[in-house]
């Protein structure tokens, strides 16, 4: 994995010590740390008061990395070609190497994404996977400056990333292809026509509902 130096360099550093990070993304501001350590998930869904029952995403630099955490059929072959890097969130079957991460949710699953953002790609070029949820409470608004997200976790959080001004942004839109036909599990940046049209054969789509 490459090395960085930096902020960026203090932010991957903590984040492979199991301590949590805020960073932007292409989306919106994301809450991360490292998938494999259940105390640094625990610290995760701690921080973000999140059910358990809500599994965390995980992101990765490339399509390659996630194949090696979670099952691409063909119809996921076909969205991250047209979609990654981008605001789709893919949920799969785990593979082997991803089958000790405490994400919550149901643990045959896994939710991963590779973003569309310069800065979050080095990020995870050097740390790997990251388990990252968006930085807010857990059913609160997206927080969309630094002040804000410091105001909110304080020293829960070891590195925060920050962009100049307000980041505003809608999170990713996240599309269930582990139990049969393709369901749209929550409504975000990529609009369900998009995936219509890359899986015409998915009639279910049509009657996916937002959450």
């Amino acid at each position: 994995m490459a090395s960085l130096e930096g902020p960026l360099g203090d932010a991957a550093a903590a984040a492979l010590r199991g301590e949590l990070i805020v960073f932007p993304t292409d989306t919106v501001y994301g809450l991360g740390t490292r998938p494999d350590d259940p105390g640094a998930t625990a610290r995760l869904f701690e921080a973000k008061r999140r059910p358990r029952d809500l599994e965390l995403p995980v992101l990765v630099a490339t399509v390659e990395a996630a194949r090696a955490a979670a099952v691409l059929d063909e119809r996921a072959e076909i969205l991250v070609a047209a979609c990654w890097p981008g605001p789709l969130t893919l949920v799969l079957p785990r593979r082997a190497e991803a089958s000790g991460w405490e994400l919550g949710g149901d643990p045959a699953t896994v939710g991963v994404r590779v973003p569309h953002h310069p800065l979050t790609l080095t990020l995870l070029a050097a740390t790997g996977p990251l388990a990252v949820t968006s930085a807010n409470r857990s059913g609160g608004p997206p927080v969309e400056t630094c002040d804000d997200l410091h105001a909110l976790f304080a020293e829960d959080v070891a590195v925060y990333l920050c962009e100049h001004g307000v980041l505003e942004g809608v999170a990713s839109t996240v599309l269930d292809l582990a139990h049969g036909p393709a369901s749209i599990l929550r409504a975000g940046a990529l609009p369900r026509e998009a995936i219509a049209e890359l899986l015409p054969e998915e009639p279910a789509l049509l009657d996916s509902r937002p959450s």
